[in-house]
């Protein structure tokens, strides 16, 4: 288990999870990246770049 950073509730992390995973909170819907399995750690995640191919 690990904390949401946005609204603090519990996030379920799978046992086999990796570092980079993204995860949703369950409760506020925030997109999350697993920063580290031990201990866990939850960053929100980084916003999509769009790439216009300039």
């Amino acid at each position: 288990m690990g904390e949401c950073p946005i609204c603090a509730a519990e996030v379920e992390v799978a046992n086999d999870a990796i570092a980079g995973e993204l995860l949703v909170c369950d409760d506020c819907g925030a997109e999350l990246e697993l920063k580290c399995v031990d201990p866990v750690d939850l960053a929100e995640a980084p916003a999509a770049e769009e790439d216009w191919g300039q």
